[in-house]
């Protein structure tokens, strides 16, 4: 049965089903769980959230004492409170920040599968709606993209490599959908290997999901055009970021934090990126971080005019683009989603290929892989799945290597078996 009451009747023991008042002030990624940590009732009540809703048939309900009518009613009518911004962040080496609570317990590549592709096909939905939406001069709601954030950051969670690498496998037709998706996981992936706060994480995952929003603004035949741009039509392309702030901008209620991301993740560290040619510290933390996810999410995805490139690959490419990502970022995303991602063609010491299917967080060096291809036989061989951090496998990477040069067409299908 759920009870609406005061913020001061909260106590621990009891399960929060949701909270009055902005979003944005929550101290907690979610509203329904068992309030257990004094910390976390502390926060509550520092919040300015007025009143909240509580499940008695899953927590403590209220001790009986009494409450002034006139209290109660107050707290009513009393406006909710103004979102609150984020402090600003410094970039500082991942090593030297704390990281932020683990809500969620991590699982396997696995378990997390079928949850993932659910949150997926859920937010390919949401996010087509809300950006048709926008197409159709209709302002952006933050608060309508809460359950789909909070689902994203659930399942990056539980493992940030399923949800990732799913959204990974996104069709020409809805790129553009599906590359906000992509970016919302990797940014609070990002965020969290980082240390950032929750507030700030969720906000994160926010930028990342309307980043691109801009381009709702561009033809769709410049947008979608499946051979190389013209200069014009480039020049068209790189006016989405403004475009994406001004929309954002006047509906008036997206933090000023998304709104940055949004103008800014085309900035490089060298001031060689557009629209205002900022440099280094001229580009928030959070910008910066955009830039790195977004980019990561399109040079691995199929786009209309050029074919993915492998994962692996990939980070090795941007690693080697001095001037364009800010080092201290780009090297706690590569701790994000590893040196060798999932989908990522391997090369062990034995002479056998394999397929990365899932990441040893203490130890990026040694994922687990399925085997399934011998360079000395050069034939296919039965699939063997391998944890290579488990001491009692003797095999180890010794290298990426590229689908394309030995003519593999269906990695994806090895990955994604459970």
């Amino acid at each position: 049965m759920l009870k609406k009451i005061p913020i001061q009747q909260v106590q621990l023991g009891m399960y929060l089903q949701s909270m009055e008042g902005s979003w944005l002030s929550h101290p907690f990624w979610k509203t329904k769980f068992v309030l257990r940590d004094p910390a976390d009732l502390e926060a509550l009540l520092t919040s300015g959230v007025p009143m909240v809703w509580i499940d008695v048939s899953k927590g403590h309900d209220v001790q009986d004492q009494a409450v002034p009518d006139t209290l109660v009613q107050d707290l009513v009518d009393a406006p909710s409170p103004a979102p609150v911004a984020p402090p600003p962040v410094e970039a500082a080496p991942a090593a030297t920040v704390a990281p932020g609570p683990a809500r969620v317990e991590r699982v396997s590549m696995g378990s997390e599968m079928g949850r993932a592709a659910q949150v997926v096909n859920r937010s390919r939905q949401a996010v087509t709606a809300l950006f048709g939406e926008a197409r159709m001069g209709k302002a952006i709601d933050p608060e309508m993209c809460l359950p789909l954030v909070e689902e994203v950051a659930d399942s990056v969670s539980r493992n940030p490599s399923a949800l990732i690498s799913l959204a990974r496998l996104k069709t020409k037709d809805d790129y553009t959908y599906m590359h906000s998706v992509a970016v919302c996981a990797l940014m609070v992936s990002l965020s969290r290997q980082l240390g950032l706060d929750d507030t700030q994480t969720r906000e994160a995952g926010l930028a990342g999901l309307l980043h691109d929003i801009g381009k709702m603004m561009m033809p769709l035949d410049v947008l979608n055009k499946p051979g190389q741009l013209t200069e014009a039509e480039f020049d068209i392309m790189r006016s989405h970021p403004m475009r994406g702030y001004m929309m954002l901008k006047e509906g008036g209620a997206v933090p000023e934090a998304a709104l940055d991301v949004c103008l800014h993740h085309h900035e490089k560290m060298d001031g060689t990126g557009y629209p205002q040619k900022l440099k280094g510290e001229q580009i928030s933390l959070l910008a910066r971080m955009g830039a790195v996810c977004d980019v990561y999410d399109a040079i691995t995805s199929t786009r209309p005019y050029k074919a993915a490139w492998d994962p692996a690959g990939s980070i090795q490419r941007m690693a080697q683009w001095t001037g364009q990502f800010d080092p201290v970022v780009f090297k706690a995303f590569v701790k994000s989603v590893g040196i060798y991602p999932v989908g990522s063609l391997v090369k062990l010491e034995s002479g056998r290929l394999a397929v990365v299917i899932d990441l040893n967080p203490q130890n990026l060096a040694a994922p687990v892989v399925r085997v399934f291809y011998s360079t000395k036989s050069k034939l296919p061989i039965p699939v063997q799945m391998l944890d290579l951090a488990n001491p009692a496998n003797s095999d180890r990477v010794v290298g990426r290597e590229s689908p394309q040069d030995w003519g593999f067409t269906h990695l994806d299908d090895i990955w994604r078996k459970t």
